[in-house]
């Protein structure tokens, strides 16, 4: 008989706030905390894509844009399909389509390891 260990539903503020105290990068999925091994290529490519949109809004004002995996304050907000997005830091909204452009989700593997 294979038994398996039920990993206990974690809220997204639970996550937020222990996950800064990680020392290992996590990916948070509907309640549940996966080890991140490696970034998946849509990962990869929706960070590239939102690197791309800030740079382009910012050029000319004195920022810098960086691509790095370095951690500052990460705040929840759930958007729908359709929806644009607001970042009041840099006052730039966007559809949430762009992040998704030439993105194919079906190349992200399944975690296959969570967080004892």
């Amino acid at each position: 008989m294979v038994s398996s260990v039920q990993q206990p539903y974690l809220s997204p503020q639970a996550y937020l706030d222990w996950e800064p105290l990680q020392c290992d990068r996590y990916e948070y999925i509907d309640g549940e905390v996966y080890a991140m091994v490696g970034g998946t290529l849509p990962h990869s490519e929706i960070a590239v894509n939102l690197t791309a949109l800030l740079k382009n809004h910012l050029r000319g004002k004195g920022c810098r844009v960086l691509g790095s995996n370095d951690r500052g304050k990460w705040e929840l907000t759930p958007y729908a399909q359709g929806d644009d997005i607001y970042l009041s830091s840099v006052d730039l909204r966007f559809p949430m389509e762009q992040l998704y452009d030439d993105v194919d989700l079906a190349e992200s593997p399944t975690a296959e390891s969570s967080l004892a």
